[in-house]
C-alpha cells in the first residue's frame, strides 16, 4: 500500500541524514529529520524511512544541513531507544566494506543481530513482592486461613521468597487462580510490578569460586607484555604461541583481570559452540561480573538481551563464536582470539567473506585496544608477522605442574591391513590401548574428521556410486536413520536402493568408507563393554547437546570420546590418557596450497588432548603415509620445522603470506553460461593488471555442483588488496546486475579449491 507521506507536500527542514538502505541500492540517499526527530536521529542509528511506496530500514551515515537532492521525503521514525552502530563498529564497518569488497547494507546487517534490526523488545513479566513485613502477613494468613485458604496459601508462598517471585511461578506453586491474588493486591499486602526479565543463558547455571594460580616464568613473561599494551592505552598485537596444555587460558585469565582493573572490557572469540561453554565455566568461577555470550544456538530473544547488556555496560566480558567481534562492548581493551589458525573464524557463506581475526586486529587498531592471538598452531600469516615484528611474540615451550607432552606413535596402516587380510579400522596397538585405559579406569578419545556410517554406496558391477541428485557428491550413509543423506544441501533418500540405478543390478551394491558412526558400532563389537559417547554434526543438531556430552564425557560417564573436528581444538580432559587418529592423510591429497597446514594443525591439536593431567599421555596415529613430513613434524609437536619448510614452499610460489588472494566464485543453472561470465569477468580484470599481479585460470571449484547450480572459479595473487579493490568496483557493479549468475568476490580465502 502506498504511504501517505509519499503525497505530502514538500517541507523544509533543518537536517537531513544520508542513509543506507537495506536494499539492493548500492548509494545513499537522503530524507529529512522532522523537526520533533532531530535530538534522536544521529550517525549509526537504524531508521525507518519510505522507498517507493513502503517503509523500509536504513542505516544513517551522516547527518548534515545541505541535502544532494532538490525534493526529499521525511524520515518516518527511529527502531530502538539508542544508536545501535556505535562510533568504532561505524569505523571499522567502513574498512570491512573497502577490504573484503561489500556493500555497506550487508556489512551493517552481519554487525547487527536480527533480533536488534527488527525491533524486538525486552521480555517483561509480572513480579509480586510483599507490601508489609512478614511479622504481619504471619499474623493475617492466621486470620484469613480458614476463610480464604487460596489467599492463605498465596501468602505461604510469598513468606518463603527472599524479595520476590515472578507472578507465573507463584501461581504455580500455590496452585491457585490470578483472583486471589488480586484481592490481596487491592487489600495493599502485596504488590505486582511489571518488571523486565534478562534472558541470558548464564542466569541458572552456578559455578565453584576459583582463584588464579602461580604463573610459571614463561607465563609471567608473557603476561607482563600484554599488561604494558593495557597500561599504555594503545594498540598491539600478541602472538601467544604455546604448545598444547601450556596454559594459555591462565594467561588470557589474568590478562582480563588487568583489563577489569582498568575498567576495560573485553571480547574473547573461541572456534566452536563446544568450546564457548567450557570457556564460560572457567570465566564465571574466576570473574564475579557479568559474562554475555553471543553464538548461532542462541534464541533471538537471549541474543537481544546479551547484546543490550553489552551496549548498557553491564557485561564487561564476552564469549562467543566469531560474530561476537562486532558486539557494541564498552570502553574495549582486550580482544583475544583463541585458537586464531582456526578456519571457522572465517564467513565463507555469504559476503562479506570476513576473517574475525583479522576484524579483530583491525578493530583493537580502532579502539587502541590490546589483541592477543593464541594458537599451539598459529598460521602461517600470523607467525611470519610475530617474525617480521609486526605482532609481539610470546613463546610457552612447557606444560605446567606434572603434565607433560604425550608419547606419539605413528602405526603404518598398509601393514595392518596385509596382517587382517583386509581393511580394519583400528590397529592392534590402539585397541590394547583402549583395553589398558579401560582396565585402568582412565579415558581415551578417537578422532575421526568424517561423521556418518558409510561414506559412498557403490556398485560392484558397474562402478557407479549413488550420488546427490543436486550435488555433485556420492551420499553418506547414516544408520541411526538409516538414510542416505547428502552434506552440502541436505538431500536424504530413505531408504537407500537395493538396486542400481544405473545398471539395475541387485546383487553387487555395497557401502564404502568409514565415519564415526561406524567406528563407534565397530568399538562396541570388539570391546561389548566399553562406554561411548560420540559428538559430530548429528549428535549435535539441538541446542544444549555439544554442553551436555562434554559434561556428561567429563564426569566419567564414557570410556571414549568419539568425534570430528569438534573434538580436536580447546577441549581440557584431565583423565585423557589416550588419543587415536584414525584416517588422518586424506586431505594431504587436496590440491590447495594450505593443505599440509591444516593437517599439521588437526593432527596436533587433537594428540594435545591426551596428558594434560597428572596422568602421562599416549597418541596413535594411524596413516598410510607414515613418512610424510606433515605427519612426522606433528607427531613430534615440531612447529618450527614444519614453518620452515613451509614458508620456503609459500615464498618460492608466491603464495600468502608473500601475498594476498582473492577468489571469484560464480554458481548458475547453466554451466556453460557460468563459465562464460567468469571468463569475461577475468578478462575485464586483466586489462591494465601490473605484472605484480597474477591471474589463475578459471577453473570448475572442488564441488562442482551444489543445490543444482553450477560453480566455476579463478583466483588471482598479488600483493595489493587495495589496488585491486578499486578496479574491481566498476566491474562488480556492472556484472552483478545478472541475477541469474550469482558470483562472490572472497579476500583472502582459507580454500582454494572449495
Amino acid at each position: 500500500m502506498e504511504h501517505s507521506l509519499l503525497s505530502a507536500p514538500v517541507k523544509t527542514y533543518r537536517l537531513f541524514a544520508s542513509v543506507i538502505l537495506e536494499l539492493s541500492i548500492n548509494k545513499q540517499l537522503d530524507y529529512g529529520i522532522p523537526e520533533e526527530l532531530e535530538s534522536t536521529v544521529t550517525k549509526g542509528c537504524l531508521i525507518e524511512v519510505p522507498v517507493r511506496g513502503f517503509m523500509r530500514k536504513g542505516y544513517v551515515a551522516s547527518v548534515k544541513t545541505e541535502p544532494s537532492y532538490p525534493k526529499v521525503l521525511p524520515v518516518h521514525r527511529v527502531l530502538g531507544n539508542t544508536h545501535l552502530i556505535t562510533e568504532d563498529l561505524f569505523e571499522l564497518g567502513l574498512w570491512i566494506a573497502k577490504y573484503y569488497l561489500a556493500p555497506l547494507r550487508q556489512v551493517f546487517r552481519i554487525m547487527l543481530p536480527s533480533s536488534i534490526r527488527n525491533d524486538m523488545q525486552h521480555k517483561q513479566q509480572l513480579f509480586v513482592s510483599r507490601v508489609l513485613t512478614r511479622e504481619k502477613i504471619k499474623e493475617y494468613c492466621i486470620a484469613i486461613r480458614n476463610k480464604h485458604s487460596e489467599q492463605a496459601k498465596v501468602l505461604d508462598v510469598m513468606l518463603l521468597v527472599t524479595k520476590g517471585i515472578l507472578l507465573t511461578e507463584l501461581l504455580e506453586k500455590a496452585d491457585v487462580s490470578k483472583s486471589p491474588v488480586d484481592t490481596l493486591v487491592k487489600k495493599g499486602i502485596i504488590a505486582v510490578d511489571l518488571v523486565q526479565q534478562d534472558r541470558s543463558p548464564l542466569l541458572d547455571q552456578e559455578f565453584f569460586a576459583t582463584k588464579p594460580k602461580k604463573l610459571n616464568d614463561e607465563q609471567a613473561e608473557s603476561l607482563k607484555k600484554i599488561h604494558q599494551t593495557l597500561e599504555q592505552d594503545t594498540f598491539q598485537t600478541h602472538l601467544l604461541f604455546g604448545i598444547t596444555g601450556s596454559g594459555k587460558t591462565e594467561v588470557y585469565l589474568q590478562a582480563i583481570e588487568l583489563a577489569l582493573k582498568q575498567k576495560k572490557s573485553t571480547i574473547m572469540l573461541v572456534p566452536e559452540i563446544s568450546l564457548t561453554s567450557q570457556t564460560v565455566e572457567r570465566f564465571r568461577s574466576r570473574f564475579k561480573e557479568k559474562i554475555a555470550i553471543l553464538h548461532h544456538r542462541l534464541s533471538d530473544g537471549e541474543r537481544f538481551d546479551e547484546w543490550h547488556n553489552i551496549r548498557s555496560g553491564k557485561a564487561q566480558i564476552v564469549v562467543g563464536a566469531r560474530s561476537a567481534v562486532f558486539c557494541p562492548a564498552q570502553n574495549l581493551g582486550l580482544i583475544i582470539v583463541d585458537e586464531e589458525h582456526e578456519n571457522s573464524y572465517k564467513q565463507s557463506e555469504e559476503m562479506p567473506h570476513y576473517h574475525a581475526r583479522d576484524v579483530a586486529v583491525m578493530r583493537g587498531m580502532i579502539n587502541k585496544a590490546c589483541v592477543v592471538l593464541g594458537s599451539a598452531t598459529p598460521s602461517l600469516e600470523s607467525y611470519y608477522n610475530a617474525t617480521q615484528g609486526k605482532y609481539v611474540l610470546s613463546l610457552l615451550t612447557q606444560r605446567p605442574s606434572s603434565a607433560t607432552l604425550p608419547d606419539v606413535k605413528i602405526i603404518d596402516m598398509k601393514k595392518e591391513y596385509d596382517k587382517h587380510s583386509g581393511y580394519t579400522s583400528f590397529s592392534e596397538d590402539l585397541i590394547e590401548g583402549l583395553k589398558q585405559r579401560m582396565g585402568r579406569g582412565e579415558q581415551a578419545i578417537v578422532f575421526l574428521n568424517r561423521r556418518g556410517y558409510h561414506t559412498t554406496q557403490m556398485c560392484q558391477t558397474c562402478g557407479h556410486v549413488t550420488g546427490c541428485p543436486n550435488c555433485d557428491v556420492s551420499l553418506t550413509y547414516h544408520l541411526g536413520d538409516h538414510h542416505l543423506a547428502c552434506h552440502l544441501c541436505g538431500y536424504q533418500l530413505c531408504p537407500p536402493p537395493k538396486r542400481c540405478t544405473e545398471c539395475q543390478s541387485d546383487q553387487t551394491l555395497k557401502f564404502k568408507g568409514v565415519g564415526t558412526e561406524q567406528i563407534e558400532r565397530a568399538l562396541h563389537a570388539i570391546l561389548p563393554d566399553i562406554k561411548t559417547l560420540r559428538i559430530d554434526a548429528d549428535t549435535t543438531k539441538h541446542k544444549g547437546s555439544h554442553e551436555r556430552l562434554l559434561r556428561d564425557f567429563r564426569t566419567g560417564k564414557a570410556d571414549v570420546l568419539i568425534g570430528t573436528q569438534m573434538i580436536a581444538k580447546g577441549l581440557h580432559f584431565p583423565s585423557v590418557s589416550l588419543v587415536g587418529v584414525i584416517n588422518c592423510d586424506g586431505s594431504l591429497n587436496l590440491p590447495d596450497f594450505r593443505a599440509s597446514e591444516t593437517v599439521f594443525q588437526l593432527i596436533t591439536q587433537v594428540a594435545g588432548r591426551a596428558g594434560r593431567g597428572c596422568i602421562k599421555g599416549e597418541v596413535i596415529i594411524q596413516t598410510c603415509l607414515p613418512d610424510n613430513p606433515t605427519i612426522l613434524h606433528a607427531s613430534n609437536q615440531d612447529y618450527n620445522t614444519f614453518y620452515s619448510e613451509e614458508i620456503g614452499v609459500r615464498q618460492a610460489f608466491g603464495y600468502p603470506p608473500f601475498s594476498h588472494l582473492i577468489k571469484f566464485n560464480f554458481s548458475g543453472e547453466d554451466p556453460n553460461e557460468v563459465e562464460i561470465i567468469a571468463n569475461q569477468v577475468r578478462n575485464e580484470l586483466m586489462k591494465g593488471l601490473p605484472d605484480a599481479f597474477h591471474l589463475h585460470p578459471v577453473i570448475p571449484s572442488g564441488h562442482a555442483r551444489v543445490k543444482n547450480r553450477f560453480r566455476f572459479q579463478f583466483l588471482v595473487r598479488g600483493p595489493s588488496v587495495y589496488f585491486l579493490n578499486q578496479k574491481l568496483s566498476p566491474i562488480v557493479e556492472e556484472h552483478m546486475k545478472q541475477k541469474h549468475i550469482h558470483w562472490s568476490v572472497d579476500i583472502d580465502p582459507t580454500s582454494t579449491f572449495f
